[in-house]
């Protein structure tokens, strides 16, 4: 894996607590009925009566009417930002009631006016009073990719979204647009302005240089290699362990020597989806024979899904690939496909409530989730709810991350040589004080 960049329905009537019917006992019998005995001597045919008088009651029903204050006082904050997180009880500025619960949150699930009744207790019942306020996007977009210099080939149609990536809060359509001219079928460096607009009317814009070349060079591979025994002995402290991801890119695993380099872990892909989901074509082998040779295996997916439904439909798919198989180590969710992020239709809120759906349907499943991300997508894409609710494995090809969240798991290189494997790997560290 590889990165590359940067309530409300009003009620029908006030209900009175504590002044239901009241049963009131009266002192004079209403109705009376004589009961008579007779009682007959072994000598004597004369009968003797005693008259007895019972006493019977009528429940009588008095209701105390309980008003609202005249004097009400229940005011709230008149805007709010769009998604932002907001009880009732930080929503209501000031008040001289109780609140029936504060902890109720407010909605700012979209942009515009929206009303809100608030039930608060008055003298033992309860009212409600509607308030009124407005939700707005104040949040300029964010650039993911600013292109930097891109090189366009001469002669090919010109679509700048190709060359730069950018997201909204909110907007899952925001607008690019340039100022400068540029000739695709001309050699030459080109200056322009280019400018996102959410539909809010929130802009960022910057400048670019667009080179028209004949060839587009390929990019130079420079990273230094490391051996894995050589990253064992940087980073090896009580409270960690190391292991490695792999793919068909790894091919044929000999996960015996990888176990005897060191490596206590592996995290397998499972598979990915573009248009449609594929199996890894060496999953099946590389979870066998890492289960075989002793290793904890987690699994990840590599998706571009931009919609809810389909990543719970993804899930329930690797679920079916790993057929009963327990897992030492999470399901990942990978979602790298930022360059361009524009054309997958999606916010920033989108994409979190995406991977809320995938971490629901792994826990319901019986297996854990994590989500993997690099230290720049972290501190600009995932929300703080979304990682506070999440293991993080962190993705930061550095000597040491200054990243400054929560991870249990960082990917410190993409370029490690471990005994049996061909080629690169990635090398991963795990923070065995950091649950997963």
């Amino acid at each position: 894996m590889k990165l590359r960049y940067i309530l409300p329905v009003l009620f029908a009537g006030c209900l009175l607590a504590g002044c239901g019917d009241k049963k009131v006992k009266n002192s004079s019998s209403d109705t009376t009925k004589e009961a008579v005995t007779t009682t007959v001597s072994a000598s004597s045919t004369t009968a003797k009566t005693t008259t007895t008088t019972k006493k019977t009651t009528t429940a009588v029903t008095t209701t105390a009417k309980v008003d609202p204050p005249k004097d009400l006082v229940l005011r709230c904050r008149d805007t709010l930002e769009v998604y932002e997180d907001i009880k009732l009880d930080d929503f209501i500025t000031d008040k001289n009631v109780e609140l029936k619960d504060g902890s109720v949150m407010v909605n700012t699930s979209d942009t515009g006016v929206f009303e809100v009744d608030v039930p608060y207790i008055y003298n033992g019942a309860e009212f409600s009073q509607k308030l009124q306020y407005s939700v707005i996007d104040t949040t300029e977009p964010l650039i993911i990719n600013a292109g930097w210099s891109p090189n366009h080939k001469v002669g090919t149609a010109f679509d700048l979204n190709n060359y730069v990536g950018f997201a909204d809060n909110f907007d899952k359509h925001p607008s690019l647009t340039y100022e400068g001219e540029i000739d695709p079928n001309k050699v030459g460096s080109y200056p322009i302005v280019a400018t996102v607009t959410d539909s809010a009317g929130n802009y960022v814009s910057w400048d670019m240089n667009i080179n028209v070349v004949n060839e587009v060079p390929k990019p130079a591979d420079n990273n230094p290699r490391v051996n894995y025994s050589d990253f064992i002995n940087n980073y090896n402290t009580d409270d960690v362990r190391f292991g490695i991801d792999v793919s068909v890119w790894q091919s044929d695993v000999d996960f015996n020597a990888v176990r005897d380099a060191g490596c206590s872990f592996v995290i397998i892909r499972v598979g990915y989806y573009y248009s449609q989901v594929t199996l890894d074509d060496y999953f099946r082998q590389n979870l066998e024979n890492a289960t075989a040779a002793g290793l904890d295996v987690g699994v990840y997916f590599y998706t571009t899904d931009n919609t809810e439904e389909g990543v719970r439909e993804h899930v329930r798919w690797i679920i079916d690939q790993l057929d009963g198989h327990a897992l030492d180590m999470p399901i990942v969710f990978d979602w790298e496909e930022f360059t361009n992020f524009q054309k997958y239709g999606m916010s920033i809120h989108d994409i979190n409530e995406i991977y809320a759906a995938f971490a629901d349907e792994v826990t319901k499943n019986g297996y854990k989730p994590m989500l993997y991300s690099s230290k720049n997508f972290l501190n600009n894409i995932w929300s703080e709810k979304t990682k506070s609710s999440t293991p993080v494995w962190l993705a930061h090809f550095v000597d040491e991350t200054d990243y400054d969240g929560e991870y249990a798991i960082w990917q410190a290189s993409a370029y490690g040589h471990i005994p049996g494997i061909n080629g690169d790997v990635d090398m991963d560290i795990q923070y065995l004080n950091k649950p997963i």
